[in-house]
C-alpha cells in the first residue's frame, strides 16, 4: 500500500532541512582557520618589514648627520696641525684626536677630532671613555626622543640639552689614514714616507682620511646593540 503524496513530500522536506554534516562543518572550519592564519602571518611580516625599513631610514639619517657636520671641516687642526715631535726614540705624534681645551663636540674643529668618539643615548659628558651624549644632528645638537603622541621628549636651551635623547641609538665614528692610491689600505696615524728618487716624500698630514660612521640600535629588551647601517667616505 503506497503512502499518501503529502507524507512523502513532508519526509523530503525534513531531509533537506537537516543542515551541514559533521564533515562539511570540519572542512569549513579548516578552510577558515587556514585563511585567518595566512592573514595573521602576512600582517606579522608586514609589521616586521615596516619596522626594519623605519630603522634603516633612521640609521641612514643619523649617519648622514655626522657626514654633514664634518663636510666643511679641515682634515687636521687649523692651528696645531698634525706633526711628529722628535724625542730621539722615533718621534711622538701630536694633533690627532681632540686637542687640549676641546671639551665638547662644539669645540671640534677638524675631522680627526671625531676618531673613536661615540654619540650615544647612554653617553655622558667628558672624553674619558669617548662616549658622549647623543645621537646628534649636523649642528651638534642632541636629537630628542619622540613620544607616542609625536611630541619631542627633550629640548636644547642655550646649548644645554634637557630631557630624553633619541632612545636606543648611537653613532660610532672612526677616522683612519689611508693609502693615497688605495683607500682600502689603512696606514698608521704617524705614518710618513721618505723621499726617494723623483718621489719627494709624504709628510704625516698629507694622507687622505677615511671616515666611517656606524649606527647602532639597542631596544629596551636587547642585551647588545645591533648594527643598523654604516656609511663610509674618503676625504682626499
Amino acid at each position: 500500500m503506497s503512502r499518501p503524496l503529502h507524507k512523502r513530500g513532508l519526509r523530503r522536506t525534513r531531509n533537506i532541512e537537516q543542515g551541514f554534516t559533521l564533515i562539511e562543518s570540519a572542512m569549513a572550519t579548516v578552510i577558515i582557520g587556514v585563511g585567518v592564519l595566512a592573514m595573521v602571518d602576512a600582517q606579522s611580516s608586514f609589521i616586521t618589514a615596516n619596522s626594519w625599513s623605519s630603522h634603516a631610514a633612521s640609521g641612514t639619517y643619523l649617519a648622514n648627520e655626522i657626514r654633514e657636520m664634518t663636510r666643511n671641516l679641515p682634515k687636521h687642526d687649523p692651528v696645531v696641525g698634525l706633526f711628529i715631535e722628535d724625542d730621539g726614540e722615533g718621534g711622538v705624534l701630536h694633533g690627532w684626536g681632540p686637542d687640549a681645551g676641546e671639551v665638547s663636540v662644539d669645540d671640534f674643529d677638524d675631522i680627526e677630532d671625531f676618531d673613536g668618539i661615540t654619540f650615544s643615548f647612554q653617553g655622558t659628558a667628558g672624553f674619558d671613555d669617548g662616549d658622549l651624549p647623543g645621537p646628534i644632528n649636523a649642528y651638534g645638537e642632541i636629537i630628542p626622543d619622540i613620544s607616542i603622541d609625536g611630541a619631542e621628549s627633550g629640548s636644547t636651551t642655550n646649548g644645554v640639552f634637557t630631557g630624553t635623547p633619541m632612545y636606543g641609538w648611537s653613532q660610532v665614528v672612526s677616522v683612519q689614514k689611508v693609502d693615497p692610491f688605495d683607500p682600502s689600505t689603512v696606514v698608521a696615524d704617524n705614518f710618513t714616507e721618505e723621499a726617494e728618487g723623483d718621489f719627494p716624500g709624504r709628510e704625516v698630514d698629507e694622507y687622505p682620511l677615511r671616515v666611517t660612521v656606524s649606527v647602532f640600535y639597542q631596544s629596551a629588551t636587547a642585551i647588545n646593540p645591533e648594527l643598523v647601517t654604516e656609511v663610509m667616505w674618503v676625504v682626499p
